[in-house]
């Protein structure tokens, strides 16, 4: 795990195979995301490495309700209490109640291809199959997220799954993407602004056409779930997922 101060007061956690984001102000914090089931002990250990005491968590928001992203949504609502907020769109998926996930019989056919098998491997032994959802898991509302460290504001970019969202902090010049494109991923041979293979996706069409809802938003730090941050201007990332 690596942990990095992107911009005053916000830090990404580069995990095994999936990040998460720590927002900080003088107000409290924040997370956006948590890793996979088995990257708990990482996520407490980089709020430790912060000076932050998981307890304090002032919420914990999901960009979407796949496992590698809500790991210790869980925990943190069972153990501390932590409010779980998505979109209203993804409320049933983080609860459990519906599932949007690529399914093991899409990554079995494609196995026989070294990196798919790795990933597949590294995904059972990170508890992707054992994961627990969050019941507890709630609808934000803008002004509610507008209270939070950072300010956050959510961007809906319906494709990768129905209630994806993109979390702009606008105050830091900073959006956590999430899934909704990366920097790299073990299925990939390339680094940049890249989308998804499209068996992630619950609609691989609309995920890509979503992209044009951040299109005159102004960011120039991006903060994908999977890969490194990239230091550039939003619209040239988008340019490059459409090039």
């Amino acid at each position: 795990m690596n942990v990095s101060e992107q911009a005053h007061g916000v830090y990404l956690a580069e995990g095994p195979a999936s990040n998460w984001v720590v927002v900080r102000d003088q107000t409290g914090f924040i997370l956006v995301d948590s890793g996979y089931p088995a990257d708990r002990p990482l996520v407490l250990d980089s709020l430790r490495y912060l000076g932050l005491q998981p307890a304090d968590a002032r919420a914990m928001l999901i960009t979407h309700g796949h496992v590698d992203h809500t790991g210790s949504a869980a925990h943190f609502s069972r153990s501390y209490g932590t409010p779980i907020l998505c979109a209203p769109e993804e409320v049933a998926h983080v609860q459990g109640k519906e599932k949007h996930q690529v399914t093991f019989g899409q990554v079995f056919v494609r196995a026989w291809r070294p990196r798919v098998f790795r990933w597949m491997i590294h995904v059972i032994k990170a508890g992707a199959l054992t994961a627990k959802p969050s019941p507890e898991a709630r609808a934000w509302d803008a002004e509610e997220l507008r209270s939070l460290p950072g300010s956050p504001a959510a961007i809906p970019l319906p494709g990768h799954t129905p209630g994806n969202v993109a979390i702009l902090l606008p105050v830091a010049g900073v959006i956590a993407v999430g899934d909704s494109f990366v920097s790299g991923h073990p299925l990939s041979r390339k680094t940049g602004p890249q989308m998804l293979h499209p068996m992630y996706h619950t609609d691989a069409t609309a995920a890509l056409a979503a992209i044009h809802r951040l299109d005159g938003i102004e960011a120039s730090i991006i903060l994908p779930g999977h890969g490194p941050a990239l230091h550039m201007p939003l619209a040239e990332a988008l340019a490059a997922l459409r090039s």
